[in-house]
């Protein structure tokens, strides 16, 4: 395997009124292609703070990021997007389905902005839909479907333009605990077919799933390790 990216000395300070908060305090982390890692840490510990530089929502205070090989460190804010878009895709906690669109057109939307034509979109949207197991729910509205299968539409919508990594924020936050082992089943199908995949969480039995499990605390690589005892769930 390849490395996709590799953070060295990564630093993220705040101003808060007339002091500075050390988010981040010198963090080492390269990641491979293939791999499926979870990013763990309580609250406080710098994780978040991470993830919106791995998915390049924010720009490190020192430090270096490659991403596929490309210095992403010093990029603006409208590189930064154009670089998010073409290769990270992301799956949050909350959805951000739009209630008024259905499944079908909420999986579209990314390819809307990137300016691919319509009988593509539709195409490539079916695909993911297929791909995540929900392409008969395709007519419905977010209002019509469960929690699981709005986060199965959620990672459809990320896969849609083949990012080199998927990027899953508290990926089950809102769902039960069955549920939440169909959505870690898809997330390990996924990576079973390739997918780089990163999830941040603070459940221990969520990051049970991944191969690798990196931990901060304090703004700090507390740990990082291979995960022997995974669980392999299939969907």
């Amino acid at each position: 395997m390849s490395i996709i990216l590799e953070l060295q000395g990564i630093r993220k300070t705040y101003q808060l009124a007339e002091e500075e908060f050390h988010a981040l305090k010198g963090v080492d982390l390269s990641i491979e292609r293939g791999e499926m890692v979870a990013l763990m840490g309580p609250s406080g510990s710098g994780k978040t703070t991470l993830m919106q530089i791995i998915g390049l929502l924010d720009a490190p205070s020192d430090g270096a990021y490659q991403l596929r090989g490309r210095d992403v460190t010093t990029l603006n804010e409208n590189e930064r997007a154009r670089a998010r878009n073409l290769d990270i895709g992301f799956v949050f906690q909350a959805f951000y389905l739009l209630t008024r669109q259905n499944v079908l057109e909420n999986v579209e939307t990314p390819m809307i902005y990137a300016g691919i034509p319509p009988k593509e979109r539709r195409e490539r949207a079916m695909w993911a839909l297929e791909r995540v197991g929900i392409a008969e729910k395709w007519r419905n509205l977010p209002s019509q479907i469960s929690g699981g299968q709005k986060q199965r539409v959620a990672v459809a919508r990320a896969l849609t333009l083949e990012p080199a990594i998927l990027l899953a924020d508290e990926p089950t936050g809102n769902l039960d605990s069955r549920t939440s082992i169909e959505i870690m089943s898809l997330f390990q199908a996924l990576n079973n077919e390739g997918s780089t995949v990163i999830i941040v969480t603070h459940e221990p039995e969520i990051g049970e799933h991944c191969e690798r499990i990196v931990r901060l605390r304090d703004g700090l690589l507390e740990s990082d390790m291979q995960n022997h005892d995974r669980r392999r769930v299939v969907a």
